[in-house]
């Protein structure tokens, strides 16, 4: 029998590559003999430690095989903008992804090509060799829907969106302020513009499109992208809702974690938990006003924090509970200690959220850190930093309903008294009542739909039968 493979190609940056590889799991777990191959591109900019990761995978799942692309030199007056480059590195490196694609079908059939949409360059290379190209939009049916709908969003703009102050009605979403916007999406000069709306554009060309989500969390976002409301110029291409996929934490020993342990102490759902992701750094004032809040807040909590940006409060003795005391008000971990505990760095989210003792979640809205928090029925406290985060709060505040909206500034400055309210209210208020009952529906709706005969696992087979098809 001649053997079949699926290549991945997922963008550089670390959440990307996750939640491919993710996918590239939930494939070899029904598909055993399926050869799958994922490339990888070296990152021309900072995207978190991916190489730790990288070997993890490579030894605990050895039917995954890791393609390295070589570095290539970028030429000279090369784009600087870092969106513009996560698009434009793949554009450089399409002859060695053709030459690999050849190579593999010399010996493979090549049943399904699988891009990230920062990879979309790759579209047509693909597509030339005549290959099913389908498109892994690693967050979910609502901001696909959004993603989607740009080059009409594009057509009935004359200007660009950072200039004006209006309301856009998406299909399948609340509406959405043009604040709300990621930056990426909002001037129409900015070269990065051009690569989101043909990327979308070339999405629905495509084969089909998978998202991680799963129906029963946005089944009006759902049911657009069925029905094409997204794109009332053209046909949707078929979607596919396999999540929610997780990484799961193997190399937590539940045992010696500082985190585990100290939750184990503490009562059932009384802590609330803060982390911002990968990159998600704050300026020492904001740490500080952090702090405040959760002080005054009188709640349990376990907080990972990143020394800010700056390098205002690190000290050079390599003492790190001196660096992280050094960053808040005077004596705040000594006066927290019974109830708190600040960590550097890093924590492990996936065991923290599933830890009994979690009864909240401070978060910056990206969509790994949100199905985690979903998945295990903890409310979550929306503070976007980033790219299309501050559209995931307006899904999961106003349409899904498992966040509130923390009080922002303008500026991005939040306050201690805005901190203290909304930690307060998740854990104690009507509002937070509301959203911990829901959260709790969506967790059984999540586990539900990866169950067998789950709508995820219905959408997948689908999605593999499309597959034997061709």
């Amino acid at each position: 029998m001649e053997s079949a493979t699926v290549v991945m190609y997922p963008s550089p940056g670390r959440g990307h590559l996750v939640s491919m590889v993710e996918l590239g799991k939930l494939i070899l777990n029904h598909h055993p003999l399926v050869s799958l191959v994922i490339l990888i591109t070296p990152p021309p900019f900072e995207t978190g430690p991916t190489e730790k990761y990288i070997k993890t995978v490579s030894a605990t799942v050895p039917s995954i095989t890791f393609r390295h692309f070589p570095t290539i030199v970028i030429p000279p007056g090369f784009s600087s903008d870092i969106i513009r480059l996560n698009f434009a590195i793949h554009e450089l490196y399409n002859p060695i992804f053709h030459n690999t694609l050849v190579a593999i079908t010399e010996k493979s059939t090549i049943k399904a090509v699988i891009l990230d949409f920062f990879t979309n360059a790759a579209f047509q290379v693909s597509k030339n060799l005549d290959l099913p190209t389908y498109y892994f939009y690693t967050g979910g049916a609502s901001g696909l829907c959004s993603f989607l709908h740009l080059p009409t969003i594009d057509n009935i703009t004359s200007g660009s969106i950072k200039d004006q102050n209006i309301v856009f009605d998406i299909p399948g979403v609340p509406p959405i302020h043009s604040s709300h916007f990621p930056a990426g999406f909002v001037d129409k000069n900015r070269p990065a513009y051009k690569d989101f709306i043909n990327t979308a554009r070339t999405m629905a060309k495509s084969t089909g499109i998978i998202a991680n989500t799963f129906v029963g969390f946005e089944k009006r976002a759902v049911d657009a992208l069925r029905d094409g409301k997204c794109i009332p110029e053209g046909q949707t291409p078929p979607t596919y809702f396999i999540g929610p996929l997780i990484a799961d934490d193997n190399e937590v020993d539940p045992s010696e974690n500082e985190c585990l342990k100290w939750l184990n102490l503490q009562p059932i759902k009384s802590v609330v938990f803060l982390s911002f992701g990968s990159v998600g750094v704050f300026k020492k004032r904001q740490l500080k006003e952090i702090a405040i809040g959760l002080e005054r807040s009188k709640q349990r909590f376990l907080w990972v924090v990143r020394s800010p940006p700056d390098d205002e409060s690190v000290s050079n003795s390599g003492d790190k509970e001196h660096d992280v005391d050094a960053i808040f008000p005077e004596g705040f971990i000594a006066r927290t200690r019974d109830v708190g505990l600040v960590v550097k760095d890093w924590a492990p989210q996936l065991a923290i959220l599933g830890h009994e003792s979690v009864g909240g979640f401070v978060s910056h809205c990206g969509w790994n850190s949100t199905l985690e928090a979903v998945v295990n029925g903890v409310p979550i406290v929306a503070w976007p930093l980033y790219a299309e985060q501050k559209m995931n709060r307006v899904y999961l505040v106003e349409e899904m309903k498992v966040a509130l909206a923390l009080d922002i500034e303008p500026d991005g400055f939040v306050t201690a008294m805005a901190v203290e309210e909304k930690v307060k209210e998740l854990r104690e208020g009507e509002e937070g009542r509301v959203v911990r009952e829901q959260v709790l529906e969506m967790s059984r709706r999540a586990k539900a739909a990866t169950a067998d005969g789950g709508s995820s696992l219905v959408e997948f087979k689908n999605l593999c039968d499309s597959w034997t098809t061709m």
